[in-house]
C-alpha cells in the first residue's frame, strides 16, 4: 500500500470541497500543488473522477521527479522530511476534502449501500480495532454477510491488503463457485456453508447482490408448504431411495430455507416426507399433458413419515381438505407434526 492508499483509506472524496480548497480542473482531474522546502521542491496531487489519488515530488533545482522518499530503506532526515512534508500535505486534503467511509476498497462500500437500500440493515462492528463489518438479519441476529480487511496471503500466495465478503450459500454452488476466480473457501468460516468473496470488482455488483440475497433468506424465518406428489406419474419413493436431494417444480412464493412437505397422493393419501429448500430458480423447460414445468427448486430429504401417519384424514382435523396444488401448512397442523 502506497502512502496516498494509507492516507486516503477509509475515505471518500468530497469533490465539491475540492475546488474551494485550492484544487483545480483540468481535463476532469482536480490538481492542486504546493512548494515545500523554501520552495526548492514542489508537491502535485491529482484526484480523479473515479477516486484515484496520485502524487509526485518534484525537486526544482534539478527540474526532474524525486521519488526516494517512497523507498523504505531510504532513512536519511532529508528523506524523511519530503516524506513527511508529502504526508501532511495528503493529510490536509483528507481533512478537508473527504468523508470517513466503512470500508477501504469502492465496491465494498458500494455493495454496503446497496445491503442497507435492500435489507436495511447496516454492517456492525463487534470487534474493536478490526475492520470487519457484520450483516445481520434485524429479526433473529442471524448474521448473512460479514466484510472484512485481510491480507491476501490468507487465501494464496499474493501479499497485499485486500477486503472480502462471506456469504452463506448452497453447498453444491460453492464447489462450482470455486473453480472461478474471485471465489475463495470461506475464510474463518465453515467452508461447506461459507464462501468468501474479494471485493477488487472482479465480480459485478448485480452478482453479489444475488448471493448475498440468498445467503439472507438462509437466515429469514422459513415458510412451511404442503405440496402433492402425484405417484402415477412421480415415483418419489425412488428418488429418495437413490439419494437425499433431489429437483421439484417450483412455485413462485417458495424460497430457500422453507420446509416443504410432500402429500404422496393415492393410495397412500398422507404426508410421506419433510423437506427443506436449498436453492430455488433453476431453469427448467418442460411440458405435456400432465405437466409443465418452467423452474425448478432443489429439496433436500429431512425426514420420512409413515404412511397413513399424517393422512388427509388426520390433516382434514386441521382444514386441509385436500391437496392440489402448493399451500401453505396450517400452524397447527405443523405443531402436531413437530410433536
Amino acid at each position: 500500500m502506497n502512502i496516498e492508499e494509507e492516507v486516503f483509506k477509509r475515505c471518500k472524496i468530497l469533490y465539491d470541497k475540492l475546488i474551494p480548497f485550492g484544487f483545480t480542473k483540468k481535463n476532469n482531474i482536480y490538481e492542486i500543488e504546493k512548494y515545500i522546502l523554501d520552495k526548492t521542491f514542489l508537491i502535485k496531487v491529482q484526484i480523479t473522477f473515479d477516486g484515484k489519488i496520485k502524487g509526485n515530488v518534484f525537486d526544482l533545482a534539478f527540474e526532474d521527479e524525486y521519488s526516494n522518499f517512497r523507498t523504505s530503506n531510504q532513512k536519511g532526515s532529508f528523506v524523511g522530511k519530503i516524506r513527511e512534508k508529502f504526508t501532511d500535505f495528503l493529510k490536509e486534503i483528507r481533512d478537508n476534502c473527504t468523508t470517513k467511509t466503512n470500508f477501504i476498497t469502492s465496491q465494498a462500500n458500494r455493495i454496503t449501500n446497496l445491503v442497507e437500500k435492500e435489507y436495511g440493515d447496516k454492517p456492525e462492528f463487534l470487534w474493536e480495532g478490526e475492520a470487519h463489518g457484520v450483516f445481520r438479519n434485524k429479526d433473529n441476529l442471524k448474521w448473512y454477510g460479514i466484510i472484512m480487511n485481510i491480507n491476501k496471503n490468507k487465501l494464496d500466495k499474493e501479499d497485499r491488503e485486500i477486503e472480502i465478503l462471506n456469504v452463506k450459500l448452497d453447498e453444491n454452488k460453492i464447489k462450482g463457485l470455486l473453480k472461478r476466480p474471485g471465489f475463495y473457501k470461506a475464510y474463518h468460516m465453515n467452508k461447506e456453508k461459507w464462501i468468501t468473496i474479494i471485493l477488487d470488482d472482479t465480480i459485478d455488483d448485480k452478482e453479489i447482490m444475488e448471493y448475498i440475497k440468498e445467503s439472507y433468506l438462509f437466515t429469514s424465518k422459513p415458510s412451511e408448504w404442503i405440496i402433492p406428489a402425484n405417484p402415477t406419474f412421480c415415483d418419489t419413493f425412488s428418488f429418495f431411495k437413490e439419494k437425499d436431494t433431489i429437483m421439484w417444480k417450483q412455485s413462485n412464493n417458495v424460497k430457500v430455507g422453507d420446509i416443504v412437505y410432500l402429500y404422496i397422493g393415492v393410495p397412500y393419501s398422507s404426508i410421506i416426507y419433510k423437506c427443506q429448500v436449498i436453492e430455488t430458480g433453476i431453469p427448467y423447460n418442460y411440458e405435456d399433458k400432465n405437466l409443465t414445468i418452467k423452474k425448478t427448486m432443489k429439496i433436500k430429504l429431512i425426514n420420512k413419515f409413515e404412511s397413513g401417519k399424517y393422512s388427509i384424514a388426520l390433516m382434514r382435523k386441521f382444514g386441509v381438505k385436500a391437496v392440489r396444488g402448493p399451500r401453505r401448512m396450517p400452524l397447527e397442523l405443523s405443531k402436531k407434526i413437530k410433536d
